[in-house]
């Protein structure tokens, strides 16, 4: 069991909203310096040696915190890691010294080749050993404590032995992980399997949670017509995804909220106004979970 602690104290990403980092405001967000808590990153777009990416990349981390996010670690692959991708994002993790790590509860590699998707892992004994030595693998290499994303699904297994919530709690056991909580995720998986995601939210292990994630999801239709939510952040978020935000942050206090928009990226004003709404939601909110403790 592997129960690394971050190692970078002196860059904490504070409990305040941030945004996903896009090169189509790098200009901008050097040029006005705007008052937003922090940016995330996708590891894998700043895996190269250099170029315009790390360029921006340092100027911007000059001013504010950072987290590092993962999408290519393929933590739930029935498959060792790729120490190549491993060691890239550890190279990554080193230059910027971020205040958080992430990855996600899913698999996206086949016989060395990378799917442009992450796929779901059925829930039982077998699966939850391989995630575990995955992750002491990467905490391991990284020499920090990474969080895991809870995931976004559309189909349920046979093989599943436990819910998501004691696999993820099982998880955290089991390697001292953090977890990172995807609200969006949370609704599109209550509303495609028929559960109550507030519930769910109630019995998540807010201990620890160390990030969350707010992103839009598509409306759609299932095959005989029930509601269907694909998680393709490509929107604003959804008012009964900032509901339910609200009321996990009246569960788990203030946490670095993250928002998440990677598809039909708006102008740099509209998701300034989506951190806003997530910084008064983190400040309101809070102060009742004060009160109720």
């Amino acid at each position: 069991m592997s129960r690394i602690e971050n190692t970078d104290g002196s860059n904490p990403i504070p409990a305040r909203a941030g945004v996903g980092l896009k090169p189509e405001h790098y200009a901008e967000i050097l040029d006005t310096r705007p008052a937003i808590g922090w940016f995330e990153v996708h590891a894998e777009n700043y895996m190269g040696a250099g170029g315009a990416p790390h360029h921006f990349l340092t100027a911007i981390r000059e001013h504010y915190p950072l987290s590092v996010h993962g999408v290519g670690l393929s933590i739930g692959a029935d498959a060792p890691l790729d120490t190549d991708h491993l060691n890239s994002l550890k190279q990554v993790c080193d230059r910027y010294e971020p205040g958080l790590v992430s990855e996600h509860l899913a698999w996206s590699t086949h016989d060395g080749v990378y799917l442009n998707d992450l796929l779901p892992v059925p829930y039982n004994a077998e699966t939850l050993g391989r995630v575990c030595e995955h992750i002491d693998q990467v905490q391991e290499v990284l020499r920090r404590r990474m969080l895991l994303e809870n995931p976004s699904t559309y189909i349920r297994f046979d093989g599943s032995e436990m819910s998501e919530l004691d696999f993820l709690a099982a998880i955290v056991g089991r390697t001292g992980c953090g977890l990172l909580l995807d609200v969006n995720n949370v609704q599109v998986s209550a509303t495609n399997h028929a559960y109550d995601a507030v519930a769910y939210i109630d019995a998540f292990p807010h201990q620890h949670v160390g990030e969350i994630h707010l992103g839009g999801h598509a409306d759609d239709e299932g095959d005989d017509g029930e509601p269907l939510l694909i998680d393709d952040h490509g929107s604003a978020v959804a008012d009964i995804v900032w509901n339910l935000y609200a009321h996990t942050i009246s569960r788990c206090g203030p946490v670095p909220t993250l928002i998440e928009w990677d598809n039909d990226v708006p102008a740099w004003a509209v998701l300034m106004d989506e951190a806003a709404r997530a910084d008064i939601v983190l400040s309101e909110t809070s102060v009742q979970h004060v009160a109720a403790e």
